[in-house]
């Protein structure tokens, strides 16, 4: 009879996170298929992530089970999940060992667990690098077998209270909860896949309805809620101001006008907004566009939302009557774009570019140099974006915002 295979039960954030003491989005399911899933199951061992045993309402379940049962438990903490943070201490809780905590090298790391070994590994954002993705899997590797095969203590509770035993999960209770986890197909996992797919397609109204399948799976996972609002408002159906609304209803869930600094979340308002704006010519839309990107750039001086505050600024300032308020509008637009290229500055001294690279950043850089009239630099890193960019949706964001850049320029 063949061994059965010993299972490692993934914890941590879906989607992009931003890291509130960085500022940096991370999209932690690059993570998850670069590194984690490869590395454990090089190891022997089925990998499971909870996204991947979604099942109606049953997710507490299955996963306090699987908590107790696994054989291994990784855990990335990046960006500080609480769902992570929560799952780890229920872990560290009911297991004395065969866990491993890891976690994007910048920040800091909690005090509670700032003691316990912790793997660290290097995030460029959008994706992780080939040869840092390598150089981990391979380590990780090695990290799993050593702590399979020694089974030393790694749990705090369990390291500092000697005289105590861990809880019990009868198979037979193990199995009436979790039932055959080979069997599920439609997990959150694979659902926004196939969404991600849709939005490289430019198909939108198929990722729209496959966004809301998995927000609805997962209602308080703020990165599904951003992705349907952004596919809703990306596909103009059944009219573009319809889906406009509509975008907007999705992405009030996450309160952006209540105290939310996520950069991703008023960046995506800021945006709905400005098309609005331009759907309309309502210039309420465009002040409303104007305060989310500005607030996003002015807590977390995030440049995604700074470039689009700037180009707001310019639009604001080639309607307004006032010489005053024009002029004002202006310096704003300057002054916003000559900090974002201090922001940026880091770009001019990367040698070698890859596709594993941020090509926002490259397109905000680009922008931003054309905005203060430096069409060398503008052209250099537009170069460079167009390398990187693979969905035509993207390309064309990028040529409609520097279409009206230079039109605003040139007045």
């Amino acid at each position: 009879m063949a061994k059965k295979q010993k299972l490692c039960f993934v914890i941590m954030g879906f989607g992009k996170k931003t890291d509130l003491s960085t500022g940096k989005t991370l999209d932690l399911d690059k993570t998850y298929k670069n590194i984690i899933k490869p590395a454990v199951e090089k190891a022997g061992l089925q990998c499971v992530r909870a996204d991947e045993i979604q099942d109606s309402g049953l997710i507490d379940k299955s996963m306090y089970a699987l908590l107790m049962h696994a054989d291994l438990v990784v855990a990335d903490i990046s960006t500080y999940n609480p769902n992570a943070i929560y799952e780890l201490g229920i872990r560290h809780a009911v297991r004395p060992y065969s866990t491993i905590i890891i976690k994007e090298q910048e920040g800091t790391i909690p005090f509670d667990i700032n003691h316990n070994r912790t793997f660290h590994y290097v995030h460029l954002g959008d994706d992780i690098g080939v040869d840092e993705a390598k150089r981990c899997k391979e380590a990780l590797v090695e990290m799993i077998e050593s702590i399979l095969k020694n089974k030393t203590i790694d749990s705090p509770l369990y390291d500092y209270i000697q005289d105590i035993d861990p809880p019990k999960l009868t198979q037979k209770e193990y199995q009436r909860i979790i039932g055959d986890l080979s069997a599920r197909e439609e997990s959150i996992f694979a659902i926004s896949e196939r969404a991600k797919h849709c939005m490289e397609d430019s198909n939108f109204i198929e990722a729209a309805r496959l966004w809301e399948k998995a927000e609805g799976l997962v209602p308080n996972e703020a990165y599904f809620t951003q992705q349907h609002a952004l596919a809703k408002y990306k596909s103009k159906a059944p009219t573009e101001v319809s889906s406009l609304t509509d975008a907007l209803q999705i992405i009030e869930k996450l309160d952006p006008d209540d105290e939310t600094n996520d950069p991703e979340t008023l960046g995506l308002t800021g945006a709905i907004y400005k098309r609005m704006w331009h759907s309309t010519n309502d210039i309420e839309y465009l002040k409303r566009a104007i305060h989310y990107y500005g607030k996003g750039f002015q807590i977390r001086r995030d440049y995604y939302n700074g470039e689009n505050y700037a180009l707001c600024l310019n639009i604001a300032a080639s309607i307004e009557v006032d010489i005053e308020e024009k002029t004002f509008y202006k310096v704003s637009a300057k002054k916003a774009r000559q900090e974002i290229v201090v922001i940026l500055s880091y770009l001019s001294e990367e040698e070698e570019i890859s596709q594993s690279i941020n090509k926002w950043p490259y397109a905000t850089l680009a922008n931003c140099y054309f905005g203060l009239g430096d069409s060398d630099n503008g052209m250099k890193y537009e170069k460079i974006y167009l390398t990187l960019v693979t969905a035509d949706w993207e390309k064309e964001t990028y040529f409609q915002s520097k279409e009206i850049l230079t039109k605003l320029i040139g007045e």
